[in-house]
């Protein structure tokens, strides 16, 4: 059993990252209704829930690695996604599960640390032309993962100190109109950010 697996029945205990994700696809809400919409680490499937809700999106894929976050997400669904607009997949983030050039919004919420630079190339690989990205990343100098997680943390990708060095994660990987936003949570900090393929 995975680390992810060990937390998700307490998972939703901690409003943090309910609000983050949230707050994150809110962030593109001015943008066109997505028709297809990426959820990447989903967890128990906060962003996918707030993409059908704040966005309209007409299809949502939910990925994550953790079967009991999984688990716990279609057991919301029941509520949440009634008409099963939400497709959820149990496996490794990168590959993403779609075809290239067939997303209009790729969502990752709190878990881009994990995944590294080639979950960056992978969502330019299934984003369309103009397609979004919507990302976040904990606040390096206050970014403390327990022993368990640690070992997990990407290696290359540097943890953001400024919403300036949050835009040039995007930026290095080949994204443009990148915009960047600090978010303070509960007295934790992350930065929320934007993207176009």
């Amino acid at each position: 059993m995975s680390v992810f697996d060990e937390i998700a029945a307490g998972y939703d205990d901690d409003l943090f990252h309910q609000v983050v994700a949230e707050k994150l696809v809110n962030g593109v809400a001015d943008a066109p209704k997505p028709d297809v919409v990426l959820d990447v680490a989903t967890g128990t499937g906060a962003a996918a829930f707030a993409a059908l809700q704040h966005l309209g999106a007409h299809s949502v894929v939910a990925i994550d690695s953790a079967p009991k976050m999984i688990e716990r997400a279609k057991a919301k669904a029941a509520v949440q996604d009634p008409s099963g607009k939400i497709d959820w997949h149990i496996g490794q983030a990168v590959p993403a599960p779609v075809q290239a050039s067939s997303v209009d919004l790729v969502v990752c919420a709190s878990s881009l640390h994990f995944l590294g630079t080639a979950a960056l190339k992978d969502w330019l690989r299934v984003l369309r032309p103009s397609g979004r990205l919507a990302f976040s990343m904990p606040f390096g100098e206050t970014f403390t993962p327990s022993p368990a997680f640690a070992p997990l943390v990407a290696t290359d990708i540097p943890l953001p100190s400024s919403a300036q060095d949050a835009a040039r994660i995007a930026l290095h990987a080949g994204y443009s109109d990148v915009v960047a936003h600090k978010l303070e949570v509960s007295s934790r900090i992350v930065f929320l950010v934007y993207a176009t393929s």
